[in-house]
């Protein structure tokens, strides 16, 4: 399978969302200059139809599947009827059309929560499936289960170039920051910023503090998706991450200091922890030829950045 050519029809799904940006700036800065960006106002690809009759006029050569419905913990927990119908809806159809109409290849993006709630450490390809998923975002795992077993599928009795990469918890640039809906690292540093600004002596956190992270940036996953759409071309998953991790109480410390909160801390354990530990095995990347490169400290603050400077892009 050749490299992506630099006027190659290629279409980032979900382009608005925090992969699906970060794609498109990654493509724009290596000189791809024919990207397909259309937002779920104009095409809802959790509608068969609207799908249909996009890829036939469009057609496109290669398809970064970034479109998803994504949430916090506690937003996952709340949805899950949500989370699996439209995950489930958007991959359907993006991956069965690319397929019909002649992609070249696609490339699905899966997530670490797809990996069982207790495991080996760190976490290897190969033990998907091997025990029982994490509770709070079992809707959300299953969705992203079917979709890359889907483009397997489709691979063996098709022959359909689809690959499945597997990202650590995702921070940067574009994220969600509404209460109630956003992800670790957006949550605490909205919380942080505004007991700051406001002058609140406490900031209350969920659970114990105790689980253990590993935080990948989107510009790194950015980077890894186009390495991989140009030399990878096998249906077996590829992990994405750092080979570092911390505790969420470590996380929350650096958060507090990175914005300038002095107050105290609460620790909210009638929330749920999670998984205890959540870090990714990268050999295969590793040795395929891919390291992440960007500085934890230097990505977190570049985030609170862009969260201060977007007020309303950061959908608050």
């Amino acid at each position: 399978m050749k490299e992506m050519n630099k006027d190659s029809r290629i279409f980032v799904a979900g382009h608005n969302g925090l992969v699906g940006s970060a794609l498109v700036r990654k493509l724009n800065s290596l000189g791809y200059n024919n990207l397909i960006l259309v937002g779920k106002d104009t095409v809802d690809l959790r509608d068969q139809q609207k799908v249909l009759n996009f890829f036939r006029e469009y057609s496109p050569e290669y398809v970064f599947l970034a479109a998803a419905k994504v949430g916090g913990i506690d937003f996952n927990r709340k949805h899950p009827a949500n989370f699996l119908l439209d995950n489930l809806q958007i991959q359907n159809n993006v991956i069965d059309y690319s397929f019909k109409f002649g992609v070249k290849k696609l490339l699905f993006l899966g997530s670490v929560c797809i990996y069982p709630k207790i495991t080996p450490q760190p976490v290897k390809e190969d033990y998907l499936l091997s025990n029982y998923l994490e509770p709070t975002n079992e809707a959300y795992a299953l969705a992203k289960i079917a979709g890359l077993k889907m483009c397997q599928a489709y691979s063996s009795q098709y022959g359909f170039n689809a690959i499945s990469l597997m990202p650590a918890n995702l921070y940067g640039p574009n994220d969600n920051f509404r209460p109630g809906e956003s992800h670790v690292i957006p949550a605490l540093i909205r919380k942080f910023h505004y007991a700051k600004v406001t002058g609140l002596q406490t900031v209350t956190c969920f659970g114990d503090g105790s689980p253990r992270r590993e935080f990948v940036h989107v510009d790194d996953l950015a980077e890894a998706c186009v390495f991989l759409m140009n030399t990878y071309n096998s249906p077996e998953i590829v992990n994405v991450g750092t080979e570092s991790d911390m505790t969420i109480k470590e996380l929350c410390n650096m958060v507090s200091e990175m914005v300038g909160f002095t107050g105290e801390i609460i620790w909210d354990t009638s929330m749920p922890n999670g998984t205890p530990v959540r870090k990714l095995d990268t050999s295969k990347l590793d040795n395929l030829g891919w390291k992440a490169k960007k500085d934890f400290k230097q990505g977190l603050e570049e985030t609170y950045d862009w969260f201060k400077e977007n007020p309303v892009g950061a959908r608050i």
